[in-house]
């Protein structure tokens, strides 16, 4: 199977955004001219990145036995600086959850941390007559010693009274991400729901292919927990600096420069506190096989926290390398301006999760 995946076509270079119009990277989750999200462009990683969640979910499956949305009664109701949250411990049995709690799901660790309206600022995407946007804000943690966690805004449904709610994907702060050990993510889902309903609950499906077990949030309006994660400051002992090379299972890897990145088109600006940084490698191919390189083997974390990837770079990394060849290019990502450590991870082998760290802060 692994070979069939191998054999699959090479991605093409651009599409065409369906809003604007205009040539884009194939790769690029966001339009660059227009900066609205747009789909496809992952093509054979979806793929592989499907069959690998499947293995890591057996795997997390067997190593934890603990229920599918079991409450965490070590860390229920504790306070991080900053969080003013009072919750009270709740019964394991509990079948749907309100703000503040906090629960477990083999190794990951899910924080419903508040709820409300959202407001749209951009008016071309203003919710429909009779409708209202919501959202429900979580904080996702991997608390396992080893193996990946996926979190996605996809593995979220909304009811309102019973009827299925449309997903509003266009909020700049989804948690969606591929948190390694140790590391975690925050951010909002929203969706748009009748300005009457009654009742609205949200399902998050935590093992897709495993189970249909479904965990039940309740949304509560405006309601907030006051939780966040302490930072983590402490950085890896294993980060490669700048200038180091690296030889992965099949890769020799060269870190060849990190710096913040400006965008010079107008349409394109980091939200308000943070900003672009940019890190340059270049790849050679010591193996027999082909290697497939891209930006999606990447991901960055701020103070522990999972940064979002920024498509807007012509020099993006992606390639098919066959033996002895070689590519370099680019990785950026968002990150806070006062972050005190930023590490970018790659995901060296897909199959056994291993990977290499970098120092991303910009000297």
């Amino acid at each position: 199977k692994r070979k069939d995946l191998l054999n699959m076509k090479e991605t093409p270079e651009t599409k065409l955004c369906k809003h604007c119009k205009t040539q884009i990277p194939y790769a690029a989750k966001v339009c660059p001219n227009c900066r609205k999200r747009v789909k496809g462009g992952k093509g054979k990683w979806i793929v592989l990145a499907l069959i690998v969640a499947v293995i890591i979910a057996v795997v997390a499956t067997q190593d934890n036995p603990q229920k599918v949305g079991e409450v965490d009664s070590s860390t229920h109701g504790q306070t991080t600086p900053g969080n003013e949250s009072t919750t009270q411990p709740t019964s394991p049995e509990k079948t749907q959850y309100v703000v503040g709690d906090i629960l477990r799901d083999g190794d990951l660790e899910i924080v419903y941390i508040a709820s409300g309206d959202y407001v749209e600022e951009n008016q071309a995407l203003q919710p429909k007559e009779g409708e209202k946007y919501i959202f429900l804000q979580f904080a996702f943690a991997n608390r396992g010693e080893s193996g990946d966690i996926s979190i996605s805004s996809f593995s979220f449904d909304c009811y309102a009274d019973g009827y299925a709610a449309e997903t509003h994907y266009w909020n700049d702060q989804d948690f969606s991400a591929t948190l390694s050990p140790g590391r975690s993510t925050t951010g909002y889902i929203c969706f748009a729901v009748p300005e009457n309903a009654q009742k609205i609950e949200v399902e998050y499906t935590p093992n897709f292919f495993l189970s249909s077990e479904k965990i039940h949030f309740l949304f509560e309006g405006e309601k907030d927990s006051g939780f966040q994660y302490e930072p983590d400051t402490t950085p890896s002992q294993d980060a490669h600096q700048v200038g180091d090379v690296v030889e992965s299972d099949s890769m020799k890897i060269t870190y060849k420069g990190c710096e913040i990145y400006t965008s010079d088109n107008m349409f394109i600006k980091p939200k308000e506190g943070y900003q672009y940084i940019t890190c340059t490698f270049e790849f050679e191919n010591l193996s027999d096989a082909d290697q497939y390189i891209t930006v999606y083997d990447f991901d960055c974390y701020a103070d522990g926290l999972s940064c979002n990837g920024c498509y807007i770079r012509d020099d993006v990394l992606s390639a098919t390398l066959s033996s002895g060849r070689k590519t370099s290019g680019t990785v950026t990502f968002e990150v806070p301006v006062d972050a005190t450590v930023i590490e970018v991870e790659f995901l060296s082998n897909l199959w056994t999760g291993s990977r290499v760290i970098f120092n991303a802060k910009p000297q």
